[in-house]
C-alpha cells in the first residue's frame, strides 16, 4: 500500500470520516485499535470497505468476551486495549482469523499494555464494547423519556381541544 495521503476512515457509530491520511497513519490507528471492525475505510470517498477487508490493516483477531460474544476481527492493539480496561483476562481465547489457531490472551508475546501518548493529530477516540452499550442505553433511556413526555403533552393537548369543541358544539346548540 502507498503512503500517499489518500486513505479516509469512516467511524461507524457516527458516520464521521476522518483524513485524508496516509495509510501509515490509517495502520497507526488500527493498531491502537481506534479502528472498529464496523468502521470503513476508502482511498477515493467513493467506495467504502470494512477495515478488516484490508489485509494491511492486521485486523485478524477475535476476541471471546464471553462466551457468546465476539469482538472482532480487530488488531492486536485493540486486544491490548481490551485488557488494559478489564474487560478480558489472561484467559481470555483469542482466535487468529488467518490460520485458525486459538490463543489465550496470557500466551500472545509482546502483549503488554502500553500507555499511548498523544501526537497532536486529531484522532478517533477509542471506546470499549461496554461504554458504547452503556452509553447507547442512555440515549435510549433519554430517547424514551422524551417520547413519553411529547405523548403527555399531546395526550394533555389533545383533552383541551376536545373541551374546546365540546364548549363550542354546546352553545352552537343553544
Amino acid at each position: 500500500m502507498e503512503s500517499a495521503p489518500t486513505w479516509y476512515l469512516m467511524k461507524n457509530d457516527d458516520g464521521t470520516i476522518f483524513g485524508p491520511i496516509t495509510f501509515d497513519q490509517l495502520h497507526e490507528w488500527a493498531s491502537d485499535a481506534q479502528v472498529s471492525p464496523l468502521d470503513k475505510v476508502s482511498s477515493d470517498e467513493k467506495t467504502w470497505m470494512k477495515a478488516p477487508m484490508v489485509p494491511e490493516l492486521g485486523m485478524d483477531y477475535l476476541i471471546e468476551v464471553s462466551p457468546d460474544q465476539f469482538y472482532g476481527p480487530t488488531t492486536l492493539g485493540a486486544v491490548r486495549e481490551f485488557l488494559m480496561l478489564g474487560e478480558v483476562g489472561g484467559e481470555t481465547p483469542v482466535t487468529n482469523c488467518r490460520d485458525g489457531s486459538v490463543t489465550m490472551i496470557r500466551d500472545i508475546p509482546g502483549l503488554e499494555v502500553e500507555v499511548q501518548e498523544d501526537d497532536g493529530i486529531q484522532q478517533p477516540v477509542r471506546t470499549s464494547i461496554r461504554v458504547n452499550l452503556q452509553q447507547r442505553v442512555r440515549e435510549l433511556e433519554e430517547t424514551l423519556m422524551e417520547e413519553r413526555r411529547a405523548r403527555e403533552q399531546a395526550e394533555h393537548l389533545v383533552e383541551r381541544l376536545e373541551a374546546k369543541l365540546n364548549e363550542i358544539t354546546r352553545a352552537a346548540s343553544l
